[in-house]
C-alpha cells in the first residue's frame, strides 16, 4: 500500500504552477505568479521536492541556477522514451521559443534588450539557445561595456524550416508596434 500524505494548499499551488507554467521558474518569479512571499515559496518548494522523493510521484521538482521547473522521474525515463523521448528533446519551452522570436525579429540584439522586451532576465535562456546553437554572436554593440549581439544561426533557418529571415511570419501591427517602441526606448538610453 503507497503511503499517504496530504499536500499544503500552498505546495499544491506551487506545483500547480509549475506545470501550468512549462518552464524553470525562480523564487522571485513564483513569489509573483502565486502572491505567497519568499519564505512559503521555498517552504513549498521543498514539501514538493520530499513528497516527490518519498510518495515515489511520477513527477519531480528539479533545480537548476536557482529556477524550479517538474520533470517526470527519472525511473520512468525508459518507459517514457519511446513515445516522448525525440518529443521532450526537440521541444522547445515558451520562454525559449518567445526569447528566439525576440531575437529572430530583432536582431542583431542584446540580451538586456531581451530581457527588457521579456520583463525578465533570459540569461540561462540565451545560454541554452546558444548551447543548442540556435543563437550565435554576431558581432558586439558600440556601447559601453561592448555587449554581444544575438543574431539567428543557420540551424535555426533549418530546423523552422525557413530559406532566410525575410520568410519569418510577419508580425501583427501590435507586435511590429512593440518591437519598435522597445527598440526606441533601448536607443534612448544608448544616447544617455
Amino acid at each position: 500500500m503507497a503511503k499517504s500524505r496530504i499536500m499544503s494548499e500552498n505546495a499544491r499551488l506551487l506545483e500547480a504552477v509549475l506545470y501550468i507554467e512549462n518552464e524553470s521558474l525562480t523564487v522571485e518569479r513564483l513569489v509573483e505568479l502565486t502572491q505567497m512571499n519568499s519564505i512559503e515559496v521555498k517552504a513549498a518548494l521543498k514539501e514538493i521536492d520530499e513528497m516527490s522523493k518519498d510518495l515515489n510521484r511520477g513527477l519531480t521538482l528539479i533545480n537548476e541556477d536557482d529556477s524550479y521547473s517538474l520533470a517526470p522521474s527519472a525511473d520512468l525515463y525508459e518507459r517514457l522514451k519511446k513515445s516522448y523521448g525525440r518529443k521532450v528533446d526537440r521541444r522547445l519551452k515558451r520562454a525559449s521559443l518567445e526569447t528566439l522570436s525576440i531575437i529572430a525579429y530583432s536582431q542583431p540584439i542584446t540580451r538586456k534588450e531581451i530581457d527588457k522586451i521579456r520583463g525578465v532576465s533570459s540569461d540561462s535562456i540565451v545560454r541554452l539557445l546558444r548551447e543548442k546553437e540556435y543563437i550565435k554572436v554576431v558581432g558586439r554593440a558600440d556601447i559601453p561595456g561592448h555587449p554581444c549581439l544575438y543574431g539567428t544561426s543557420r540551424k535555426f533557418l533549418v530546423e523552422f524550416n525557413l530559406q532566410s529571415i525575410a520568410d519569418l511570419p510577419k508580425l501583427s501591427q501590435i507586435d511590429e508596434f512593440r518591437f519598435k517602441k522597445e527598440e526606441e526606448e533601448e536607443d534612448d538610453e544608448r544616447d544617455e
